[in-house]
């Protein structure tokens, strides 16, 4: 049997990683970032447990989402896009990933304040200094390993949101290549801008993202987007959505995942995790009923498929504002979400370019949804527009640009220098046959 030299580089570097890891010991002295052991809440050790297993639960969720949707011969290799970033990207966190993501700040300082643009790959290097302890910067009631690995679980599943995208024509190693690149040099970038202390975007922009509006959903959205202009346009774009059921089982572990997303991203069990809950299933309800409703007016009929895509998009919007807003907020929220969703899932421009599952129209224009009006509702004095936040909004509006072409842009040169590295996209008699039977030789 022939074995490619890229399966051979790839196993060679895995075992090297696995051999550094028994020896590897960070020389730097942090002691003195962490309390003591009398500082942690068991209370919110249990809620932020369960809130990790539950997210952990959504990427599984989201492979059944996407694997329903495609054509039969694609489904188990769409269903192990997504799965497999449980593997690929859990490593890769615990080896350098949460460091480049809450270590400490690397970037400028102007008028005595430090901004953040990315974390020191050294300090938590194979989770060395990742310990049982709280740590006085994050989370201080929780051990600090326990907030590395509830963040760990919203690393794994932006890039599978990514892979709906360019679903039934993108190489699987490729695949895997692009996702370990666009975790080092967009996700932990863009997560250390806005969630650590001293990250440029939350301090300088004032940017409020409670649970990932802008780091995963607007980070994947514009990948998505740009993967789908590298990649180009399927061979034969029709195809019947194999497995209804799939998407609904997909999009009811979603919904109960996204609990723990939102309300365990309060890291606390508090007033705040009770009302991120309340929020975030009304805005799902709100926007899976304005969705179907929207589709009447317009002459579609009430369809499984896009009941779940509506709820998808209520539980995307609400994300970035889910513990700063009220829970009659969170249903304008969907309500808005859902239409503005709806309208670019159906134009003719978007779909020109064939995104295969909508992932732009969904998460991304959900994620910008959300951070405008997270900048606009969010309650709390000058929090937000409505409460004469004038800065904050604009702040907002001048962040959003930044990180759309961030993210943008910084994801079309790493599919480009993927695509240089390993082609992108499988052959044509490969598309013709299936990834399920070309890429895995398996079949449902």
């Amino acid at each position: 049997m022939k074995i490619e030299k890229r399966w051979i580089i790839s196993f060679a570097l895995v075992t090297i990683l696995a051999v550094l890891s028994l020896f590897w010991e960070n020389a730097n002295d942090l002691a003195n970032e962490f309390t003591t052991e009398s500082e942690i809440n068991h209370a919110d050790v249990a809620w932020l447990l369960t809130s990790s297993s539950f997210v952990l639960l959504m990427t599984p969720g989201l492979s059944f989402f996407y694997g329903g949707m495609v054509g039969k011969k694609n489904v188990i290799s769409t269903m192990l896009q997504s799965f497999i970033s449980l593997g690929v990207v859990s490593l890769l966190w615990v080896v350098v990933g949460f460091s480049l993501s809450f270590g400490r700040p690397i970037g400028f300082e102007i008028d005595g304040t430090f901004y953040g643009i990315i974390g020191n790959p050294f300090d938590f290097l194979f989770f060395n200094n990742v310990s049982s302890l709280p740590h006085k910067t994050f989370a201080g009631t929780i051990p600090f390993i326990l907030f590395a690995l509830f963040q760990m679980k919203f690393a794994v599943i932006t890039p599978a949101i990514i892979t709906g995208s360019f679903a039934e024509r993108v190489r699987f190693v490729s695949y895997l290549l692009f996702i370990c690149l666009f975790i080092l040099i967009i996700y932990a970038p863009l997560c250390h801008m806005v969630w650590h202390p001293n990250g440029l975007l939350g301090i300088y922009f004032g940017v409020k993202d409670f649970a990932g509006g802008t780091v995963v959903h607007m980070s994947a959205g514009f990948a998505a987007l740009a993967g789908v202009i590298v990649l180009g346009k399927r061979k034969n774009r029709e195809h019947i959505p194999t497995n209804i059921p799939f998407v609904l089982l997909g999009t009811g572990m979603l919904w109960f995942g996204w609990f723990g997303f939102n309300a365990g991203s309060a890291l606390a069990a508090n007033g705040t995790a009770a009302m991120a809950f309340a929020t975030t299933t009304i805005a799902s309800a709100s926007a899976m009923m304005t969705w179907i409703f929207f589709d009447r007016i317009n002459g579609r009929k009430v369809s499984a498929m896009n009941a779940c895509i509506g709820a998808v998009v209520g539980l995307v919007v609400i994300t970035p504002a889910a513990g700063f807003v009220s829970v009659p907020k969170s249903i304008f929220f969907g309500f808005i979400a859902a239409i503005v969703s709806n309208l670019m899932v159906n134009w003719k421009k978007l779909k020109a370019i064939d995104d295969t599952l909508d992932v732009f129209a969904c998460h991304g224009v959900g994620g910008i949804m959300g951070m405008i009006l997270t900048a606009i509702f969010a309650e709390g004095k000058n929090a937000s527009l409505l409460h004469g936040g004038w800065n904050v909004f604009s702040h907002h509006m001048i962040a959003l640009v930044l990180v759309s072409g961030f993210t943008f842009f910084g994801a079309l040169a790493l599919y480009k220098l993927t695509n240089i590295i390993i082609p992108l996209r499988v052959s044509d008699e490969s598309e013709r046959v299936g990834l399920d039977l070309s890429q895995h030789n398996e079949s449902m």
